[in-house]
């Protein structure tokens, strides 16, 4: 098994060293295109630059990532007029690191790729201005991204995986099914028709009082818990549709700690092991609807039936597992990116940006905007309703 990239730890920034991603398997830089990646959609400030093969592979030559974890913690969430002033103060020199750690210049790119959104206004605004001011001074295609579209390739730089697959996409923001049949073509199978996942892990973590970011103190504090003390509702379990509902069951948290307040360490361990185990549960059951509607709607394709997870609730160990087990023996396998590129990173946009530039798509203009929403599938319905920003989901 290979081993996800090592990370090192300088002044608040995760960088991903080349050495450590060609130790993992990430191929031997014989790259057609270069491809710089600008990512600010919410509290993370990241730039990379990969390398895209002529055979559709790819390989990572920097990955670099500041996170705003201690600038919002004491708020208990994303501030986002504080992320917004926290990637302009720092977007220049994580871009500077990124060349710097890529070992390339400015006439080496062949294109720069940045979020356009959803996320943010504030931050998505920061960097696709920085990189439409790249893109003008030195003559290369813009490209915006989709930020949900750079979660569901990423697979294709990790693994070398091409279209179609099925795409598990859980994150902060978003918990969808989503059929990839290529590049480009999305067709969403299901969506929360509440809170995504990773908002329910927040929460839920607020609640308990562990602190913010949600999703990894609730699964720290989980290691030592009783799931079975506390049984929580599974939320849409039989349903024929693969939708989501997490508002229940984080309602359900609320009364149990509630009813037993004020909360040992013990009662918090044992509610966040039921809050996950349950969470997990309920995924995995929509998950095999969603494989079933493949299975029914298209043959075997070549690489078999993929199952890909995606969004920085991919991180989750218990979920993984879960998800492993779902898909043994029964035709499908299961592709997880490292754990380092399930949350936001900018390899995944630039490795976007690379896909449109293999493809002959033509660049964005310098005025291209940027969108709070913008769902993958404009066509479908949304579950939720819209607004005067588009769609909700």
């Amino acid at each position: 098994m290979r081993s996800p990239p090592e990370e090192r730890k300088l002044q608040g920034r995760t960088v991903t060293s080349p050495s450590a991603i060609e130790a993992a398997g990430l191929g031997e830089d014989k790259g057609r295109s270069l491809v710089l990646g600008i990512e600010t959609s919410c509290d993370e400030t990241a730039a990379a630059v990969i390398s895209r093969h002529r055979d559709g592979t790819g390989r990572i030559l920097s990955n670099v990532v500041r996170s705003q974890w201690d600038a919002h913690r004491a708020y208990g969430g994303v501030v986002p007029e504080i992320a917004a002033r926290a990637h302009v103060e720092c977007l220049d020199a994580i871009i500077g690191a990124a060349m710097v750690e890529a070992g390339v210049g400015w006439p080496d790119l062949n294109g720069v790729a940045a979020t356009a959104g959803p996320g943010l206004v504030g931050g998505l605004i920061v960097g696709l201005t920085t990189a439409k001011m790249i893109a003008l001074v030195h003559g290369l295609p813009l490209f915006a991204i989709n930020h949900l579209e750079a979660h569901a390739l990423t697979v294709g730089l990790t693994d070398g995986l091409r279209p179609p697959y099925l795409l598990l996409l859980v994150s902060g923001g978003h918990t969808q099914l989503i059929d990839v049949r290529d590049v480009g073509r999305y067709d969403r199978l299901g969506t929360t028709i509440d809170d995504a996942l990773g908002e329910a892990f927040d929460k839920t973590a607020k609640l308990l009082g562990l602190g913010f970011p949600g999703g990894p103190a609730v699964e720290a504090a989980a290691r030592h818990g009783d799931g079975r003390r506390f049984p929580l509702p599974r939320p849409m379990i039989g349903r024929a549709e693969p939708n989501f509902s997490f508002a229940g069951l984080k309602t359900a948290v609320r009364t149990a700690a509630t009813a037993i307040a004020p909360l040992s360490e013990q009662d918090v361990a044992d509610i966040a092991t039921a809050f996950e185990t349950t969470a997990a549960a309920a995924v995995v059951d929509r998950v095999r609807r969603a494989m079933a509607l493949v299975e029914n709607r298209r043959q075997v394709p070549p690489q078999g039936h993929v199952l890909v997870v995606a969004g920085g609730v991919a991180a989750n160990v218990r979920l993984r597992a879960a998800l492993e087990d779902l898909t043994k023996g029964d035709g499908w396998r299961l592709a997880l990116p490292p754990i380092a590129l399930c949350t936001d990173n900018a390899a995944m946009v630039a490795w976007a940006g690379a896909e449109r530039l293999a493809r002959g798509d033509g660049p964005d203009s310098l005025d291209a905007p940027v969108r709070a929403r913008w769902p993958l599938d404009p066509t479908s319905p949304p579950a939720l309703g819209s607004g005067r920003q588009g769609a909700k989901a």
